[in-house]
């Protein structure tokens, strides 16, 4: 935490996950000032859906906002920025209320009506009008379902929103979206607008009154509320910007916020994206609006990432978990073997599939070319890269297209040196991390920053806040031990497919 001057401007910056929300304040300079954080569960009624009780996430979001009231003065407070997990979608009448149980990112309730849209040109017609692919969890693929499973619920709701638009909506009484948000379905993506076209291919137009105002991210979209204040302890009238999709927020917040560069998510998400000057469609990755009108975000993903090590440890290491008392000791513990079989090539591998790929719904994760005489520091060592192969497959996709000279990361597989220069080795790149703990929170601060003033715009806001870390330079001897592993990788992929069917 940083030593905060009293009476100088403070900005809140709030990180809606799918699995823990989180207050942040940060002073003008990036430096954290206070936290508090609520664990978010979520339910599974039915094979495939994954949903969020909104009456606990509401209590969570009183809750850590009151207790950063606790923490610093409210009236320092200048202004809240929100940020929230992408997809998905939220639904709420009139007043605001939501009308059903939130849908979360990793819901695919609806993939069978993904397959029957490829089938019958849906989802070309989309791609043509929108550049965007629509997937299971998508805004547009959840509406859909929703309006022919549960049509009452859609008839009674008057607006369709992300996760961190709602908590907005109940800070300020007031329903918006920002440009980030609204690009996962239903702009264009030359004018980043909504777009009827897009709506119409989707057979949706009978709910086009559901899509509610774009507000820019950096723009001031209401105040807190009288009774927000009092629920939360902020103080009423403190402005609250539109915000943006926690990708972009994390983008921001390691310092990518021009073409050039590639920003690396590694979390529960591979997510490996670009900004660009000029809309770039392709059916390998998603054009989306970012933060900047004129600029946009390409993002290359699928749920094959850092999650991989917390299932191996939740899995395969729970005696030293409750010995430890925490994972990071473990993961620690783990990278250390993981140093110690590092001579030599690659002999085992594995496919980060637990939670997704980019091969299709039916692909699995597992090991190949495991032996007897190998040890758990080899198991960890091929899930490590493994997890790199991944995200090399996405940003090679955005290299054929758009030119990087280097790379930025934040998510959990900054906890490991090793991970980290493998991931230098394996993506040709340097790659650089940053000092900031909670770069999603920063991101929405940074955005609460200019909307307020603090910043004249976003690259001040970059300028004052981000700080570099380390850089890892690709090794030659790590290179060619990285692209010999990739490519016995894609062969047992290429082979795989058949037993996935």
């Amino acid at each position: 935490m940083s030593g905060h001057r009293p009476g100088s401007p403070l900005l809140l910056g709030i990180d809606a996950g799918t699995t823990v929300l989180k207050a942040v304040v940060f002073d003008r300079s990036g430096a954290e000032v206070a936290r508090a954080s609520a664990r978010l569960r979520a339910e599974t009624p039915a094979p495939r859906h994954v949903e969020r009780d909104l009456t606990a996430l509401r209590s969570a979001f009183d809750t850590v906002l009151g207790e950063i009231a606790t923490r610093v003065p409210p009236e320092e407070i200048v202004a809240v920025g929100l940020t929230g997990h992408g997809d998905g979608l939220y639904l709420v009448d009139a007043d605001g209320v939501p009308t059903r149980p939130g849908v979360l990112s990793l819901d695919s309730r609806a993939q069978p009506l993904l397959d029957r849209w490829e089938r019958d040109g849906t989802a070309e017609r989309a791609f043509a009008a929108s550049g965007q692919r629509p997937w299971a969890p998508s805004p547009a693929t959840v509406l859909a379902w929703l309006a022919e499973h549960e049509p009452d619920v859609v008839a009674r709701t008057a607006a369709v929103v992300g996760c961190k638009d709602l908590l907005k909506a109940w800070l300020t009484g007031a329903v918006s979206t920002d440009p980030t948000e609204a690009s996962q379905s239903f702009t264009d993506p030359h004018t980043q607008t909504w777009s009827d076209a897009v709506v119409d291919a989707y057979g949706l137009g009978r709910w086009r009154h559901l899509l509610p105002p774009i507000v820019n991210s950096h723009e001031v979209a209401g105040a807190v509320t009288t009774e927000a204040a009092r629920r939360t302890g902020l103080r009423a009238g403190t402005p609250v910007v539109s915000g943006l999709h926690d990708v972009d927020a994390c983008a921001l917040a390691t310092g990518v916020h021009r073409p050039g560069t590639l920003s690396v998510v590694a979390g529960s998400y591979s997510i490996n994206q670009v900004v660009s000057d000029a809309p770039a469609p392709s059916r390998s990755w998603y054009c989306r609006s970012f933060v900047e009108p004129g600029r946009w975000l390409n993002m290359a993903l699928s749920p094959a990432s850092a999650t991989n090590l917390e299932w191996f440890v939740q899995s395969l290491c729970g005696a030293e978990l409750r010995e430890a008392g925490q994972a990071d000791e473990v993961f620690t513990r783990l990278s250390h073997e993981v140093d110690a079989v590092l001579d030599g090539p690659s002999e085992v591998t594995y496919l980060p599939f637990l939670y997704g790929s980019p091969e299709g719904a039916a692909a699995s994760a597992g090991f190949v070319g495991l032996r007897g005489w190998h040890t758990r520091g080899h198991l960890v060592r091929a899930l490590y890269e493994g997890v790199v192969h991944n995200h090399r497959w996405h940003a090679d996709a955005l290299r054929s297209h758009f030119t990087v000279d280097t790379a930025r990361i934040s998510g959990g597989a900054t906890r490991s040196a090793t991970w980290l220069q493998m991931f230098a080795d394996g993506l040709g790149l340097p790659v650089t991390t940053t000092s900031a703990r909670e770069v999603g929170a920063l991101g929405a601060a940074m955005v609460a920053g200019v909307g307020a003033g603090v910043y004249a715009d976003l690259p001040e806001a970059v300028a004052a806040t981000v700080r570099d870390l380390s850089t890892y330079e690709p090794e030659e001897a790590g290179r060619r031990r990285m692209d010999d592993a990739y490519e016995r990788f894609r062969l047992i992929v290429d082979g795989a497919r058949t037993t996935w069917g």
